[in-house]
């Protein structure tokens, strides 16, 4: 087994047995290398920022914290394009920054072969269009989840501008275009800004404290439908 091999077998032997530790000593005889090569081990995964900590003790050891770990995520060289065509599509949208992030770190622990067969299957595929030209403000794709006020420099359809303080409360998308709703303090009313004619965005200290309920939208509900993770 090579080191990398190793390394990623080390966490998964780790979570196996959260809150349980395993020694140095075990996870040497389990990996047939010495304490020593273990211990570096481990300093790499702290280094590179895995949460692993050690326990004192007669019985301690090595300790990962089970919930801000994943296991590996195994993907077929056609799940990785089937993922990179779906998020291709999210250009244009408050989370393509985060989507070619997600995308890149499922294609780096893919192992070696199927990523290179993954590259050479994406060259087959040609898309047209990019979606969108005029990208979404960084600080209008992170509103939702910081839960700050906005005050927006937003033009209307005829091209008047405003400026207004907003609450942000979430996202309405549709393939044409993306809006962000939010309360509206010069309206007093909720209001959907369409993303591509916000002018400028600064983030005010205020937090949001409204909730966003589907009833709250005036369109019919047969029309809209919440984003689901499963």
């Amino acid at each position: 087994m090579n080191r990398t091999d190793r390394l990623y077998a080390l966490v998964e032997e780790l979570r196996a047995v959260s809150p349980r530790p395993r020694s140095a000593s075990w996870l040497a005889r389990r990996f047939e290398v010495s304490a020593r090569t273990i211990e570096r081990d481990i300093a790499a995964l702290q280094g590179a920022g895995v949460p692993i900590w050690a326990e004192p003790g007669r019985t301690g050891g090595y300790v990962v914290d089970r919930a801000r770990t994943l296991p590996p995520v195994n993907l077929t060289p056609g799940e990785a394009v089937a993922m990179a065509v779906a998020l291709h599509r999210l250009a244009g949208t408050p989370f393509a920054p985060a989507a070619g992030a997600a995308l890149r770190k499922l294609v780096a622990v893919m192992p070696a072969a199927d990523a290179a067969e993954a590259h050479r299957l994406a060259g087959r595929v040609h898309l047209i269009g990019d979606g969108p030209a005029t990208p979404v403000p960084a600080s209008v794709a992170d509103a939702v989840t910081a839960r700050r006020v906005l005050r927006l420099r937003y033009a209307d359809r005829a091209g008047a501008d405003s400026v207004r303080d907003v609450e942000p409360l979430g996202y309405l998308g549709s393939p044409r275009h993306w809006y962000l709703v939010a309360w509206c303090r010069l309206r007093d009313g909720l209001r959907c800004f369409r993303t591509d004619r916000i002018r400028s965005v600064h983030p005010l200290a205020e937090p949001v404290t409204r909730e966003l309920h589907p009833g709250d939208l005036d369109i019919p509900h047969e029309r809209v439908r919440p984003l689901s993770l499963v």
